[in-house]
């Protein structure tokens, strides 16, 4: 476990979210959050998030809509009692559940409505790993992508909504992955800036669903062509998803 010196207390969609996360570890950023605003979760549903980490994507989700029943899984136990922490001080009911998706514990063998997940963004093998085993095991992938799909399927109810936010790269291997019980997938570009290469997706699918596959105009984050000082420069549909805790103005599905 993480000793109170090794945390910080940071502030997410403007401060309305106080998050303990590792000062040296896997810290979640703008990724789980603006997951959660793709989500079209409604009150009453269920989510469960595969890696939870900390617990970020689905307190956002919380804060945004209330009376869902949540649900995370996470690898790591301190990261885990992180989750659990951080969702007791923000007055969140959140259950977290130490394990693995390959063998999904029996409390998380269930249906449910949604099931959201921002899988870990590099491959197996090859490049410089991370000197916090924590932020490596969290970063780069042992499970294969295509079992966090598979496993996220088998936990979906019929008409259910699977939502991932990845690296563009990694999109090919995403879409093969979702067999024939998914369908109306969504794919939406996230760029850093007008005009540049797509860095990130965040991917929709339904299960049972009949509609086509889409790929939609990208989502722009930052205004201007390059950071300018210590501006976020956020553009102002971005800035109301990780600031305001808006969705996105537009739905996916």
């Amino acid at each position: 476990m993480f000793a109170p010196d090794e945390l910080t207390d940071d502030g997410f969609l403007g401060g309305r979210l106080r998050v303990l996360q590792p000062r040296r570890g896997y810290r979640a950023a703008t990724d789980p959050v603006l997951l959660a605003a793709a989500v079209p979760a409604e009150p009453g549903q269920s989510v469960l998030e595969l890696g939870c980490g900390v617990g970020v994507a689905s307190l956002c989700l919380a804060a945004r809509v209330p009376g869902l029943r949540l649900a995370g899984l996470e690898l790591q136990p301190a990261y885990a009692a992180l989750a659990r922490e951080n969702a007791a001080r923000n007055g969140v009911a959140l259950e977290v559940v130490e394990g693995d998706l390959a063998r999904m514990p029996a409390p998380l063998r269930a249906s449910f409505d949604h099931v959201i997940a921002n899988p870990p963004y590099y491959p197996a093998g090859g490049g410089t790993g991370a000197a916090d085993p924590g932020r490596e095991r969290a970063m780069r992938e042992a499970t294969p992508l295509g079992l966090w799909i598979g496993a996220g399927i088998r936990r979906l109810a019929p008409r259910g909504l699977l939502s991932l936010i990845f690296g563009a790269d990694r999109l090919p291997d995403a879409l093969a992955a979702l067999d024939a019980r998914m369908g109306s997938t969504v794919v939406l570009p996230l760029q850093a800036r007008a005009g540049r290469e797509a860095k990130r997706v965040i991917l929709q699918s339904r299960k049972g669903g009949k509609g086509t596959f889409r790929l939609l105009p990208p989502f722009v984050l930052h205004e201007g062509d390059r950071h300018d000082g210590d501006r976020e420069s956020f553009t102002p549909p971005a800035a109301q998803i990780l600031r305001g805790g808006g969705v996105f103005p537009f739905r996916l599905i």
